[in-house]
Parts: C-alpha cells; sequence; structure tokens
C-alpha cells in the first residue's frame, strides 16, 4: 500500500483492484501533478491532459497528454505538450474538430491566476504531435477547468471563468465571477455570455438535460455545488443557487452518459465539516504572491478544507436528485500544493475529470497527494454498488 508522502508506481497500467474496478496511476516522472482532463474520443480512444513540474504555478509546469487506446489496459508514454519557461500553464481542457484533437489549457504568472490567458494547440495524429501553439483568448485573468460542449443546434459552449483584479490586493479568488463563451461558428470567434449572481463561482459544468441545460458550480465559499438552468442555448442563465451537494473549494466535473443520466465526480464535503481551513490562498508555504491580503471586512474565499473523499454521483433525473459512492477515501490534507513540504504531507484526492467509455464504464481521473494522476474504471455494477 502506498502511503502519504511515497510515490507510487506511475507505469500507466490499470490493474484489476475490485470486482469491476481497475485502478492505474498515469505514466508521469514530474514531482508534482495535477488537473487532469479526460476527452472518449469518437475512435473509441481516450485522451488525457494534465499539468506537472516542481509546483503548482511555476514556471516549470507544462501541459502533457497520454492515451489509453481502445481495448487496451495500459496508458501511452506521455507527451510533453508545453514549455514556456516564463509562465506556469495548467488547467487543460481537450476536445475534437472533425479529426483533430484540440488541447486548450491557461498560462499564468507564478501564484497570480489574474495575469493568465488561453492558449491552444492541435494535432492530427491522435496526440503524439502537436501543431503551433496560439492565443486562444488574451484577456488577463481569463481561466478554464470544465469540458466544452457542443449542443444541436450547431453551437459551441466554453465556460470560463474571470480572476478579475483588485488594485492592490493579491489575488485569492473573491472576485471571480463565470461567463458562458458562445461560438456559432466552429470555434472561430466566440462570444461571452456572463452568468449573473456568478460571484465566487466557477469551474462551471454545463450538461444538456432534455430541452434545458444545467450548470454547475464550485464554490469559493466552500459552502456547496450550486446549480442554474438555461433554456436559451446557454445566452441566460437563471440565478445559480446552492444544491444539497457540498463544496469545498475544490474543482467538480459533470459530464451526460448515453442512457440520459448524468454523472459528477467531486469531494462530498464542506467547510463547516471539518478543520483546520485558511480563509485566504497564501500562507507562509506558498511563495511568490504579489499585492496586500484582502481586507478584513470582506467576504473571504475559504481554501484548505480537506480534498477528499473522491466521490461519484449517478442522476437521472436531471440532477434534481443524485446516488453517491466513493471511490476513494482519506485525509485530503491540502495547505500546500509543495510536493516537499513535509510539515504535513499533502494527500488530497482532487481535480476529478469523468468520461464514459464506448462499453458503458466509466473512467475517472484525479489528482492523488500532487505526486500522481490516479485512473480507476468503473463497471456498470460496480457504481451500483
Amino acid at each position: 500500500m502506498t502511503k502519504i508522502g511515497e510515490y507510487p508506481r506511475r507505469d500507466g497500467l490499470m490493474r484489476e483492484s475490485d470486482a469491476g474496478r481497475l485502478d492505474g496511476f498515469l505514466p508521469t516522472a514530474a514531482a508534482s501533478t495535477h488537473a487532469s482532463f479526460l476527452l472518449t474520443q469518437e475512435n473509441g480512444d481516450i485522451g488525457c491532459l494534465w499539468f506537472a513540474g516542481s509546483q503548482e504555478g511555476k514556471p516549470d509546469v507544462s501541459i502533457w497528454f497520454s492515451s489509453l487506446p481502445k481495448g487496451a489496459d495500459q496508458w501511452t508514454e506521455e507527451v510533453k505538450i508545453s514549455d514556456d519557461p516564463e509562465r506556469s500553464e495548467q488547467n487543460p481542457v481537450l476536445y475534437e474538430d472533425g479529426n483533430e484533437l484540440v488541447a486548450i489549457w491557461t498560462a499564468q504568472h507564478f501564484g497570480n491566476q489574474d495575469t493568465a490567458f488561453v492558449r491552444q494547440r492541435r494535432s492530427t495524429d491522435g496526440g503524439k504531435s502537436w501543431g503551433d501553439i496560439e492565443v486562444m483568448f488574451d484577456k488577463a485573468g481569463t481561466f478554464i477547468r470544465s469540458p466544452l460542449v457542443k449542443i444541436d443546434a450547431g453551437r459551441w459552449l466554453l465556460p470560463i471563468f474571470h480572476c478579475n483584479p483588485i488594485d492592490g490586493e493579491r489575488w485569492t479568488g473573491r472576485m471571480d465571477t463565470s461567463v458562458v463563451a458562445i461560438s456559432d461558428d466552429a470555434g472561430k470567434s466566440w462570444a461571452e455570455n456572463p452568468v449573473d449572481a456568478s460571484l465566487g463561482l466557477v469551474h462551471m459544468c454545463i450538461v444538456p438535460t432534455g430541452d434545458e441545460l444545467l450548470g454547475l458550480f464550485r464554490s469559493r465559499w466552500a459552502d456547496a455545488i450550486y446549480a442554474c438552468h438555461s433554456t436559451d442555448g446557454g445566452r441566460s442563465w437563471t440565478k445559480p443557487e446552492p444544491t444539497d451537494l457540498p463544496n469545498n473549494n475544490s474543482s467538480i466535473m459533470a459530464r451526460p452518459l448515453s442512457n440520459g443520466g448524468i454523472a459528477l465526480v467531486f469531494n462530498d464535503i464542506r467547510a463547516d465539516e471539518t478543520t483546520p481551513r485558511r480563509q485566504d490562498l497564501y500562507d507562509d508555504v506558498e511563495e511568490g504572491k504579489t499585492g496586500a491580503p484582502p481586507p478584513a471586512d470582506v467576504q473571504r474565499t475559504v481554501w484548505g478544507t480537506p480534498r477528499a473523499p473522491m466521490t461519484l454521483a449517478i442522476s437521472t433525473d436531471g440532477g434534481k436528485s443524485w446516488k453517491k459512492r466513493d471511490i476513494e477515501t482519506g485525509p485530503g490534507w491540502c495547505l500546500t500544493n509543495d510536493p516537499a513540504y513535509e510539515s504535513q504531507p499533502n494527500s488530497e484526492l482532487s481535480y476529478p475529470s469523468v468520461t464514459e467509455m464506448p462499453d458503458g464504464d466509466l473512467l475517472v481521473t484525479y489528482t492523488w497527494h500532487r505526486k500522481a494522476i490516479r485512473a480507476v474504471r468503473l463497471s456498470p455494477e460496480w457504481i451500483d454498488g
């Protein structure tokens, strides 16, 4: 059994760990890994992106790619697809455009998400090689994390959020807001549509549910997953309201299933259920931040709530109710993203992605202790428990 602080066997091989379940760790040699993203391709292969380097936020952090070929039980060797010596490259998203794979990701200066912009790169050979790197969105503070959605009307929807700067103050996320970027010309141009009343709500996941679109959010206040709806193809949204599902100010991901259901992966915990936690992003462990902390009399983001368990939830009624099962449990401490910090080693299970495989199994990946990306293949029988 791999212990907290140790590195697991990161060879990409999926091994049986329980009836109806396979587990493995993606092949990577980096000290720190985070924020994986899965895509089931039209040919049945599974593509996965993540970012890795010495520590999140540092300029040696780059985007990496691996794939699980259809019918295979081992991931291909990792391919490095970005390398900016001045910016930390993070939060990759993958989608298909015809016969091309398209990777998009953020690029920021250390510790300051409000300096980020979004890049993109294309592959015509399934991710073995990649074309030129281009700028997709150049507005400072633009961040992504969630899947691009193509709806029946030929419209593309990409959830993004803005890390809005405050003069003289360090970025902590307290002024972040969500927008939906809409393209009606296959990504050639985009128009931003703000999500009203989305202060502190980020990582929006859009899921088609019949004649509506469901939006689910991470909360900077570490209280609950929030939800809203659109009936006009993503141009306008109802006011986001808290659901019964908790959130710990960590990433979630939701994807539609072929049977009409929804799969959601998240940490089934909120801030008021546990201690310790911290109320801003910056402590003595983190470095490279600029500006002053936020004033004491404003609503502050809540950071440091444990990031565990890693939970799968299935809804068969458009997100009104959910059946949950934990994929992995643990202490989930995440008071630092520095893998060399030994006083309280990181044990988070976080930033999950989920996709439905061609045979109906679900594949989930997530950050394991910041040291690896864990991949778990779950059969319908395992999910039903």
